[in-house]
């Protein structure tokens, strides 16, 4: 039997997991400014990145490219829906 050394530990922390959501119909709106928005050009939807804690760490355009940008930092993304 092997015990957990340190069952504080949150697993999904140490494990670098990121969670990708889509970003709800106008949700976008309440998340950048006016300013950033008039030059915002999505054509594919928008995707939200979020740490094991739920702190939104990026806005990706399109599922594959906001997967492939957790990979690429060393990330293990899951799906959230």
């Amino acid at each position: 039997m092997t015990l957990n050394p340190s069952p504080t530990a949150d697993p999904f922390e140490t494990a670098n997991l990121v969670y990708i959501r889509p970003l709800a119909e106008g949700e976008i709106e309440t998340l950048l400014s006016p300013t950033v928005l008039e030059d915002l050009q999505a054509s594919e939807p928008l995707f939200a990145v979020h740490n094991a804690k739920g702190d939104r760490i990026a806005i990706v355009e399109g599922r594959d490219a906001a997967f492939a940008a957790a990979r690429a930092n060393s990330l293990q993304p899951a799906s959230l829906h």
